[in-house]
């Protein structure tokens, strides 16, 4: 039996449905989706769960990660540690797949090598269309450089721990994966002898980025740093990459703890404060649940003075961090060195605060 898994959160229910069905309709009935709902909203992930019971085929799994920025690696390493099938197939959430696809993909797997897939890519417009596969007009067809969907022999990822779960929000974890796998010895094969699959428009998470706070969590220039962290793993070739705990989320025990704040220590925007906290007392927290406020002082001047007479030092210019700057550092530091931790971030929807709560075991 092949596993497909499905990496998702709070996308519209219609992708949901347009890619199930092109699955429904498989000449080819040997297989099983895992549906990894990686922390959408409750209300929407409870609409997500109800679409799903018309699928027999598919197994939904939530993780309580809505306080989270995007980890695609984490959300399929959560299946890959566990599965115990043979092959497994990385899916998204924007494909439509071609009647035989399972067909095809069973013969490739005979090959016990890994393979990755031509797209043809549809319009904004012919992507809201449902209709046969052979009807929809192609914008456009993928090449060698597009790496996201790939059928995988599964202890092979699991040798090298699965995907890379420093990546976060959008980019270069599909590629890491495949640099990886060659690393380690593995045969890594390019299917074009057809489309078997179609992927319909969307918004990249590049477009989506801006220069100042937002509700949506995001890290300026994140993109580019997951192209320096590939750029390592091509030149150092490396193969295994995360420790023991990879695949596992936050719990909902966790995450539910994390939610009841006390004691929360507020931080103001000076930079001696927020630098202090990132690179000093992050490090050397207690055991327990830990709550912080990453907020701006409306008195900076008085702030300033308050700090010196504390402090006992000169009086010189102190650096004043927007919230914006303060997310881009913290959240930065925290994927890199304690995504392990069971943590939650949030954005006040008044984009005045930022509070973060992290439990050290």
């Amino acid at each position: 039996m092949l596993s497909i898994i499905y990496p998702y959160r709070e996308r519209d229910l219609e992708r949901i449905r347009f890619s199930l069905n092109s699955l429904f309709k498989q000449t080819n009935k040997d297989f099983l989706v895992y549906f990894v709902d990686y922390g959408s909203p409750i209300d929407h992930a409870r609409q997500v769960k109800d679409l799903l019971e018309d699928y027999t085929f598919v197994k939904y799994f939530y993780c309580f990660t809505e306080y989270q920025p995007w980890n695609k690696s984490k959300a399929l390493n959560s299946v890959v540690k566990l599965l115990d099938t043979d092959y497994f197939f990385v899916a998204d959430i924007d494909m439509i797949f071609h009647p035989c696809f399972i067909k095809i993909t069973k013969k490739l797997s005979e090959t016990r090598e890994v393979w990755y897939f031509k797209v043809g890519f549809l319009s904004e417009t012919e992507s809201i269309k449902e209709k046969e596969f052979s009807e929809y007009k192609v914008k456009f067809e993928s090449n060698k450089e597009a790496t996201g969907l790939t059928l995988c022999p599964t202890k092979q990822a699991q040798t090298i721990n699965g995907f890379d779960e420093i990546y976060h929000f959008w980019g270069s974890e599909d590629t890491d994966f495949h640099v990886r796998l060659v690393n380690a010895g593995y045969k890594l094969n390019y299917y074009d002898k057809g489309l078997v699959m179609l992927h319909k428009w969307h918004k990249t998470y590049r477009n989506k980025e801006v220069n100042h706070l937002t509700l949506s969590l995001q890290v300026k220039g994140i993109v580019q740093f997951n192209q320096l962290h590939l750029k390592q793993a091509v030149d150092n070739k490396v193969t295994k990459v995360n420790n023991s705990n990879w695949g596992e989320v936050i719990s909902e025990i966790d995450f539910k703890e994390l939610q009841s704040k006390s004691q929360i220590q507020v931080i103001n925007n000076l930079s001696t404060e927020v630098n202090y906290f990132v690179f000093q007392q992050l490090a050397n927290l207690k055991s327990g649940v830990h709550h912080f406020q990453f907020k701006k002082n409306k008195n900076t001047a008085q702030l300033k003075k308050q700090l010196k007479q504390v402090l006992k030092f000169k009086q010189q210019s102190q650096k004043i961090y927007s919230l914006k700057e303060i997310n881009d550092l913290v959240l930065l530091h925290i994927v890199n060195f304690y995504h392990y931790y069971s943590y939650t971030y949030q954005i006040e929807d008044n984009l005045k605060s930022i509070n973060l709560s992290i439990k050290v075991n």
